[in-house]
């Protein structure tokens, strides 16, 4: 364990705090030392206070663990502390570890609007982790105590939309236009209250509360670009992009599918192999920071008519790894295609792995 980072977990019970656990056990950077959770699960060990609900074992590291309140009192010894809170509690708590000068990397909703709070896909948008490097070093040069800070991950359904999104970006200029239709996965709603099973079987669920607003919002914060002082990151502006999503909950345990339609702004637009050879050529910058859980191919284009398929494609590169299919021209825009992310790691708890690995990398832990 010598030389490894500690982390803690908030939230630890809770359907992501798991997955933040199974991806911590046996990391070769972090040590998953203190979990929190709520009053009643406090001072049980693990394996006592959890109703474990994921597909792998729970990890012979956590069983022992003693379960603490959601205090910052008790993460005094963590380097990075992730939270998988409900955002019923996640505001209050978050803001209380971060005037403790703790780092909080989070799944919940509460702070991604703020503007100097980075709102982070790790395969898309690592730079705009400057916001986090300018505020130590302002704090550095200052003499002050190094100060806490939230960083957020996105919604789970913007990761897989924003994926592809990003290489066009850089390679063709802008896109104006984007509309997306979403098939998502029951485990994006977590344990409790969850999907009932009786309203999932054999239907589909045309709605999922406030989940087209957050996508089309988080779209043009993420595909932003940093302020020239690096505090900062504005929305695009309608007149810059327009977003349009309509979402609905399946029958899938893992794995959201988007389809997608994109316009470029600029004329004339490339050609259906010119994005196919600019998606499989895409190398994220974790990758390139030799971060640990950083996917090789970033995205996997696949040629086949009718992939990709969550069953069959949602684990490529571990869960990191993003999916499109049916690339072609599209009769409205220029271009639509089949996205499919894994919504609990690369769309939540994998993502807040990955972005603590790039600021290890970047020691700014």
């Amino acid at each position: 364990m010598a030389g490894k980072k500690v982390a803690g977990v908030l939230g630890a019970t809770g359907s992501v705090g798991q997955r933040f656990i199974l991806l911590l056990a046996d990391h070769p950077h972090f040590e998953l030392k203190v979990l929190g959770a709520s009053s009643r699960s406090a001072g049980k060990k693990y394996v006592d206070a959890v109703n474990w609900k994921q597909t792998d074992l729970l990890p012979e590291s956590a069983t022992d663990i003693v379960v603490s309140e959601c205090k910052s009192e008790f993460f005094k010894e963590c380097d990075i502390v992730f939270s998988g809170l409900d955002a019923d509690y996640a505001g209050a708590i978050e803001k209380e570890f971060m005037e403790a000068g703790i780092a909080i990397v989070s799944n919940a909703k509460n702070y991604r609007r703020e503007q100097d709070v980075p709102l982070i896909v790790p395969v898309v948008n690592p730079e705009h982790l400057d916001i986090v490097a300018q505020k130590l070093e302002t704090a550095k040069v200052q003499g002050k105590p190094r100060p806490g800070f939230i960083i957020c991950i996105s919604n789970c359904s913007t990761a897989g939309l924003v994926a592809p999104l990003k290489p066009l970006i850089e390679k063709f200029g802008p896109i104006d236009a984007l509309t997306t239709t979403t098939l998502q996965a029951i485990s994006g709603a977590g344990f409790s209250p969850g999907v009932p099973g009786i309203d999932i079987l054999d239907n589909i669920i045309p709605y999922i509360g406030g989940e087209e607003d957050k996508m089309e919002w988080e779209t043009k914060k993420i595909l932003a670009p940093l302020a020239e002082d690096k505090t900062h990151v504005k929305l695009l502006t309608p007149e810059e992009i327009k977003v349009s999503a309509q979402c609905n909950r399946v029958a899938v345990s893992d794995g959201h599918t988007e389809c997608i339609s994109l316009r470029f702004k600029n004329r004339p637009a490339p050609s259906v192999e010119q994005v196919k050879t600019c998606l499989k050529e895409y190398v994220c910058d974790a990758y390139k920071l030799g971060c640990h859980s950083a996917p090789k191919q970033t995205i996997h284009v696949l040629e086949q008519p009718d992939r990709p398929q969550p069953r069959l494609d949602r684990n490529r590169d571990s869960g990191y790894g993003v999916s499109v299919g049916r690339i072609r021209e599209d009769p409205l825009l220029d271009f639509k295609m089949v996205v499919l992310s894994h919504n609990t790691i690369i769309g939540a708890a994998g993502s807040g792995v990955l972005i603590a690995e790039i600021l290890l990398a970047r020691n700014l832990i």
